[in-house]
């Protein structure tokens, strides 16, 4: 098969998440402790971190493996989903993965596929424990998928697992209270290993705890290590300087990732790189400061915060739940207070959409739209939604056109903002 084959056959064939849902979650490890397996454990070949959160984790993921990869380790990254492509699932050195290896690892593994029937996801994991392994990383960040406790990802010995923080997000999977979600990203927690929690909830610090304890692993929490006291986007980096409260020192930072949330997950990774110093990591000021500054050259990370365009401002971020919805208009507020905003806005079925709409100013303009896969809310339904929350405007089912109409309407100083999914930004042509 070629390539193009190769992935047509990987998202048609096998169930996928990102496409159907729930219906495509295996409730257990099964599967991916099989397929691994069958290859060898590839996945205890190199060293990992491990990183689960409700939001943040993909962030928190691209600037962990752009400072080890800035400080001259080779340097494996796991993230799902994909965007653009689906190398940008699995890179090493920021490097999309080797089209034929994705080519003859489904080959080679066809043989499994009736005797285990694994997920999309499932495979992909697989795929990238063989990829690094192969590759002889020196480390490896492994983003979960969903959870923790019953993610794909959860079959690694990981040398410090990281939780980036707990919020509402797939709820029909994980539980409907903080406690009930928590209890799941708990699971990555592994006997006698480190584990960093980002942000700390009063509802949830005590699962925490108690996990910790229970398996005997140090536990850290970086919101109370680390302050974030000055906070400035501007253009393509945010100034941010944050204090140590143990040294009573104050680190001047510079990050390409400007989205004022990325102050959050900044503390969360200084938290870690202080982890993993003390572990034998030799990771310099100069290569983090470079890093920091420069996360979206050295990994590919986009959608976070994104400014494709200026006058009117276009920007891209893959906020989908409430948390993350909060924060993006938090920061339209800040950065743009007297912008007229034009909101193109696609959710997937799955999510929880009323409590979501709830968040919008009623005196923007809205586009309402949706991406090409099943699991998609239909923009014609989106829009009859959002009418009862009040916020009126046109619907598309096409991301550009409704980005069309927008750049149509806007004038030079309005902003274009384009969120609610993944997906809904994957389809973006830019």
């Amino acid at each position: 098969m070629t390539y193009q084959e190769t992935l047509a056959y990987l998202y048609e064939q096998l169930p996928m998440f990102s496409r159907i849902g729930a219906a495509a979650y295996k409730k257990d490890l099964h599967n991916t402790i099989e397929l691994c397996k069958s290859l060898g454990n590839p996945q205890h070949q190199f060293k990992t971190v491990h990183v689960a959160g409700t939001n943040g984790k993909g962030s928190t993921c691209h600037m962990l493996a752009a400072i080890f990869q800035q400080a001259g380790y080779k340097t494996g990254l796991y993230t799902s989903p994909h965007i653009k492509a689906f190398g940008e699932r699995i890179r090493i050195n920021g490097q999309m993965i080797n089209e034929s290896f994705v080519i003859d690892f489904v080959e080679k593994t066809k043989s499994l596929y009736e005797t285990i029937q694994p997920s999309f996801f499932e495979l992909t994991v697989a795929m990238a424990f063989e990829y690094f392994a192969k590759e002889k990383v020196d480390i490896a960040i492994i983003e979960t998928g969903l959870g923790g406790r019953l993610d794909s990802t959860n079959i690694i010995s990981p040398i410090l697992s990281v939780i980036t923080n707990i919020g509402y997000d797939h709820m029909n999977l994980l539980g409907n209270t903080l406690p009930e979600i928590a209890g799941q990203k708990a699971g990555i927690i592994k006997q006698n290993t480190p584990v960093v929690i980002g942000e700390i909830l009063p509802e949830t610090k005590n699962v925490f705890v108690q996990e910790a304890n229970d398996k005997e692993a140090p536990l850290y929490f970086a919101q109370g290590r680390y302050v974030a006291e000055y906070i400035e986007p501007t253009g393509n980096l945010m100034f941010c300087n944050v204090k140590d409260l143990l040294t009573n020192t104050t680190e001047k930072l510079r990050l390409d990732l400007n989205g004022i949330y990325q102050a959050k997950n900044i503390c969360t990774v200084l938290c870690v790189v202080d982890q993993l110093r003390k572990k034998g990591y030799d990771i310099p000021e100069a290569a983090l400061h470079t890093a920091l500054e420069n996360v979206k050259t050295l990994t590919g990370l986009r959608g976070r915060w994104e400014i494709v365009q200026n006058h009117p401002a276009i920007i891209l971020d893959v906020a989908h739940n409430t948390d993350g919805i909060k924060q993006v208009l938090f920061q339209l507020k800040n950065n743009y207070p007297t912008a007229q905003i034009h909101f193109v806005l696609g959710f997937v079925k799955d999510k929880d959409v009323e409590h979501v709409l709830d968040l919008f100013p009623k005196e923007a303009f809205y586009y309402f739209t949706n991406a090409h896969i099943p699991r998609a809310l239909p923009h014609e339904e989106l829009k009859n939604m959002a009418a009862q929350k009040e916020l009126t405007g046109e619907s598309f089912d096409d991301v550009n056109k409704a980005i069309e109409a927008a750049k149509t309407k806007a004038a030079t100083n309005d902003v274009i903002m384009i969120c609610g999914s993944f997906f809904i930004i994957g389809e973006v042509n830019n």
